[in-house]
């Protein structure tokens, strides 16, 4: 085994969840991995062993891997620890942010004012927000923002695909005064309104309960 393979076979997992090729749900199947990239099952195993601890894969004793699918409530819970720990690491993160990285926020932000298509902005929405955090020097806390990231993504697209679209003024508004408070450097300012924008996403996927239907 080769820390190359695993990490091979991470990225394309990592991708494929992410997309939305993988789905909540899904097995993966290691035989079926292994195939694919020509590798023994060992690479395959310690991929998932990293996939896990991002919180993108779950074992399940005597089934073996799948992506895992969270109740309503549990995606409720995940994003009212998100309401909490990411006004945090923003916060941590602001003192540290340079002009440089300003102008990178700016710049996302503009593109994804200009863009219409679904993937793009959940990538983009993702790196806005991340790349705010960069500064951030509490790595338990980045780990977990970033896991907590990745357990709500599948619900995000849904979400966004089914009406999220036409509130898409409303998440550019919030995301401009995040850009105008990072730029003042007011961390107070700054966490109310992240606290706010990620509340509206949770009251709002509240709204649409089969989205979590098995």
């Amino acid at each position: 085994m080769t820390e190359a393979s695993s990490t091979r076979v991470a990225d394309y997992l990592r991708t494929a969840i992410l997309s939305g090729e993988l789905k909540p749900g899904d097995r993966i199947r290691q035989e079926e991995i292994a195939s694919r990239f020509g590798a023994s099952r060992l690479p395959v195993r310690e991929a998932l062993r990293m996939l896990e601890a991002e919180g993108l894969t779950e074992h399940e004793p005597h089934k073996g891997a799948r992506v895992p699918r969270l109740t309503a409530h549990e995606v409720d819970g995940v994003y009212r620890m998100r309401e909490r720990l990411e006004p945090l690491a923003l916060a941590e993160s602001i003192p540290r942010l340079d002009d440089t990285d300003t102008a990178r926020l700016e710049e996302i932000q503009q593109e994804i004012e200009e863009n219409d298509d679904l993937e793009r902005f959940l990538e983009l929405d993702r790196e806005f927000h991340l790349h705010s955090y960069r500064g951030c020097r509490l790595d338990p806390l980045t780990s977990m923002v970033q896991r907590l990231w990745n357990s709500t993504q599948p619900y995000r697209r849904a979400y966004v695909a089914r009406g999220g679209r036409s509130r898409m003024w409303v998440v550019n508004a919030e995301h401009r005064l995040l850009l105008d408070a990072i730029a003042r450097g007011d961390s107070v300012d700054a966490e109310r309104t992240l606290e706010g924008h990620i509340r509206r996403t949770r009251i709002e996927l509240a709204r649409y309960p089969d989205l979590f239907d098995a």
